[in-house]
């Protein structure tokens, strides 16, 4: 009998059921007015789905607004389980090989300047679902000429193959989030494994040593601040060029407990840290996501044309 899609469940015992009132700085008003109910709109007629909504970001109106969206390919039922996550899962459907050309024409009707390109983790294929985002990629490219697109990848379970079709495609930015420290790695991420994520970032940069790479952070799961900068030094020493770093939110009380609230000040302490020891770009603050200012971050930084 096929599994039918849930969300992540905790053990009881996990949970920490202590009430914790958010800081004034993590309050924000829900994503109202007319852009955002038209590219609503515009997502549920073309059977699109957007990790902006799925993730309830708390930018999505200023992203959507500048001309930035995240879609999220290959369906909406995830294989894995990580505990920070809300995306349904269990077993998904047959990939749409339609998909991409639905992203490219609802990102040409967006006008959008930047497309970021993420997906479910796929472990039932081989190669995790790369050839759709090569395909999303370079249909943007023929319909949206200087639109740049960022893809922020599953870790394909290191495997080189499925990397390098996404790779041959030219993104602009590859970008796959880490997520946490190594202590707490599978903790949070359970069907993961950190040499996956090494693997996935070194060998982007071995492919193409023109794209600029990505990855981030969320803080608040129990770490501890040194934890925090070694795994930023560790992803320097990969050669990532770009490093976001947020709290982590808690989706509901089925998932991983906040452990604490990171001050605005340390996020920008962080900030400097990175800056310092060599990435070329750094977000940090409560509430950055992996897309927050991705447009700017390309044409600040890409040594190729936007789309290029």
């Amino acid at each position: 009998m096929p599994l039918q899609p849930t969300r992540h469940r905790l053990n009881p015992a996990q949970i920490d059921t202590t009430p914790k009132r958010r800081p004034p700085w993590l309050k924000v008003g829900a994503p109202l007015g007319q852009t955002v109910a038209e590219i609503r709109h515009l997502m549920r007629g073309q059977a699109l789905h957007t990790v902006c909504e799925e993730a309830m970001c708390p930018n999505l109106a200023e992203c959507w607004g500048a001309g930035t969206a995240t879609f999220l390919l290959l369906g909406d039922v995830c294989t894995r389980t990580c505990g920070f996550c809300d995306v349904k899962h269990g077993r998904p459907a047959p990939l749409d090989w339609e998909e991409p050309e639905r992203v490219a024409r609802a990102a040409k009707t967006m006008s959008l300047r930047h497309a970021v390109i993420t997906s479910v983790t796929r472990d039932d294929r081989g190669d995790g679902g790369a050839p759709i985002f090569a395909m999303v990629i370079r249909r943007i490219r023929q319909v949206l000429p200087g639109c740049s697109v960022e893809v922020l990848i599953p870790d394909f379970k290191g495997r080189l193959e499925a990397l390098r079709i996404v790779m041959e495609a030219r993104p602009d930015i590859l970008n796959h989030n880490v997520e946490t420290v190594p202590r707490l790695f599978k903790t949070v991420q359970p069907q993961d494994h950190y040499a996956w994520a090494r693997a996935t970032l070194v060998n982007a940069k071995r492919l193409d040593p023109t794209v600029l790479t990505k990855s981030g952070l969320m803080v608040g799961l129990g770490e501890t601040f040194d934890e925090v900068k070694a795994t930023m030094r560790e992803l320097r020493d990969w050669g990532v060029d770009i490093l976001t770093i947020g709290q982590y939110l808690q989706p509901s009380r089925h998932h991983l407990p906040i452990a604490r609230y990171y001050h605005p000040d340390e996020f920008a302490a962080l900030k400097t840290y990175g800056l310092e020891i060599g990435f070329k770009w750094v977000e940090s603050g409560p509430l950055v996501r992996s897309s927050y200012h991705a447009a700017e971050q390309v044409r600040a930084l890409s040594v190729r044309p936007p789309g290029g």
